[in-house]
């Protein structure tokens, strides 16, 4: 499939990854994946969603209730928009995620997260229904509950920071996608609790439309069945590495 896309920036790297980014395993053998980077060049070193803490107001009575990323989205096809981190869906989406850890209920998540119907078109895998179900999703079930068990649930979103210059479109025909996507890893959440700034991980954020989604969280790779946080600090942290898919 092709797309038209930003003008590339003729840099391409090569990225070795035991698990696709956001697919099974096709072998325990590393993979050698040729990905481009194709963004536009930011103006930056480093893009900051514009999801900020708000002033301290009263706890709203109902429950908590998430907000609408990119409704019906999964259902229509891909493009290569580059996604922004300014956009009310990127803003959405980050607010959702954090609902879901300051609670701990990972449903609050799902317009967050991956959509299961582009999941389907995405991976030329068998069954890539399973999969999403048991193993993306159920993986981030259990790390929105180790990130919960980190988190107070009075800390107060400051910021998403993501490395947008380490992005890379990801062809089709790699790692088992029948679609290309955009790519990036470590974006960092930033939060303040008891006065204290601290962050947290998000272990890889792909692209369906335009859009950022989380598709892993704690980590993509686990060598038991549990929930992960992805690298818990003390201030803002470090995005990244690059590289996965």
């Amino acid at each position: 499939m092709r797309f038209s896309g930003p003008a590339p920036l003729a840099a391409t790297v090569i990225a070795a990854a035991l698990l696709t980014g956001c697919g099974a395993a096709s072998s325990p053998a590393a993979i050698r994946a040729s990905v481009t980077k194709t963004g536009p060049q930011p103006s930056s070193s480093l893009s900051t969603s514009s999801v900020t803490s708000a002033p301290a107001s009263p706890k709203p009575s109902g429950p908590p209730i998430a907000l609408p990323v990119a409704p019906g989205a999964g259902a229509l096809p891909q493009t290569r928009t580059f996604p922004s981190t300014h956009s009310a869906a990127f803003r959405d989406a980050m607010q959702d995620l954090w609902l879901a850890v300051t609670t701990g209920n990972a449903r609050l998540a799902i317009p967050a997260f991956f959509p299961r119907a582009a999941y389907q078109k995405l991976k030329a895998i068998y069954d890539s229904t399973a999969d999403w179900d048991d193993r993306l999703w159920y993986d981030f079930t259990l790390d929105v509950g180790a990130a919960h068990r980190v988190v107070d649930p009075d800390a107060r979103l400051v910021r998403v920071t993501v490395a947008g210059y380490d992005a890379a479109w990801v062809y089709p025909g790699i790692c088992d996608n029948s679609i290309g996507y955009w790519h990036v890893s470590g974006a960092r959440v930033v939060y303040r609790e008891h006065g204290q700034e601290r962050s947290f991980g998000i272990a890889s954020l792909i692209s369906w439309r335009g859009v950022w989604y989380v598709v892993h969280f704690g980590a993509v790779l686990r060598s038991v069945v549990t929930g992960i946080v992805d690298q818990p600090a003390a201030g803002p942290g470090v995005p990244g590495p690059a590289g996965g898919c």
